[in-house]
């Protein structure tokens, strides 16, 4: 079973000023992420609005992102839609168009372990050859019982977790048997995810500070528990500053200010207004936002 390990960004998709994918800055921010030692690239997510795109412009993503990586780096491809169809579409795209694996949220209203079990039996039907990731995050479900549930579908390779369990967190890496891949979807908790176990962390925030992450692993790796920690807090002020006026309108604007205009958000998100972006820049460099960036 492919086993993957560092820190990935949850790949902001950049949109237009007529809101169409913008692939000039989408080559040259994959090429800056890279370049920022990342272990891999996780496509078409929740920070990639993914599920707020069309199919057609899901595939233009993945395949601009696939032919700029030229295979440095691992690809994930998140596939979750809420039509079955779309998202087994998009699985059988992943695969040919040849990505690393394939990833999708639990869709809105599937509450039932059958129907979840059936779900994701559809995309490992549809990209037989690719590993298989769920993504869980919140909700009714219980996370473990589900994973244990699903380990009949032959290439489920781990998860995605997004909560601030961390006990349960352990329990699925270790009902994997060291198999699984356990990415931490927390950023706010990174640290003590990979002291915990987890095998890599993906998150929005790496698009922005992506060489901090790389460092909290590597602290932790080589038994620096207290730099890891120290670097945790300070990422986590400006993920304070950010989610207190929104955080995907403050993550569009603040990779603009780092010299990639990803544009508006897409709906249910909308843009920060005018007089939010100032004491946004304000509060971010009061943490040191800037300097973490250049990590």
């Amino acid at each position: 079973m492919t086993q993957f390990t560092g820190a990935w960004p949850a790949l902001v998709t950049p949109f237009t000023e007529r809101n169409q994918v913008n692939t000039a800055v989408l080559r040259r921010l994959v090429d800056y992420l890279i370049s920022k030692g990342s272990g891999g690239l996780y496509v078409c997510g929740s920070t990639g609005e993914g599920i707020y795109m069309s199919v057609v412009e899901r595939k233009e993503v993945l395949e601009t992102v696939l032919e700029q990586v030229n295979r440095r780096i691992p690809v994930i491809a998140h596939v979750g839609a809420v039509a079955v169809g779309d998202a087994a579409l998009l699985a059988e795209h992943a695969q040919s168009a040849g990505a690393d694996g394939v990833a999708s949220i639990i869709p809105p209203l599937y509450h039932n372990t059958a129907a979840i079990y059936a779900y994701y039996a559809s995309l490992a039907a549809a990209a037989p050859d690719l590993p298989l990731f769920t993504y869980i995050f919140g909700g009714p479900t219980d996370a473990v019982a589900l994973m244990r549930a699903l380990q009949g579908i032959s290439t489920l390779a781990g998860a995605k977790y997004t909560g601030p369990n961390l006990f349960e967190f352990r329990q699925i890496i270790d009902l994997g048997a060291g198999h699984w891949t356990l990415f931490s979807g927390m950023d706010e908790q990174c640290a003590f995810a990979a002291m915990f176990g987890a095998s890599g962390n993906i998150g929005s925030s790496l698009n922005f500070h992506p060489g901090v992450y790389r460092e909290i692993h590597r602290a932790v790796h080589s038994g620096e528990h207290g730099r890891a920690v120290e670097l945790q807090l300070q990422a986590n002020q400006s993920i304070t500053a950010m989610m207190a006026v929104g955080y995907l309108p403050a993550l569009k604007a603040v990779m603009g200010w780092l010299g990639f205009e990803c544009g508006q958000p897409r709906l249910p998100n909308l843009a920060l207004a005018e007089e939010q972006l100032e004491p946004l820049r304000t509060a971010l460099d009061a943490v040191g936002f800037f300097a973490l960036a250049e990590l």
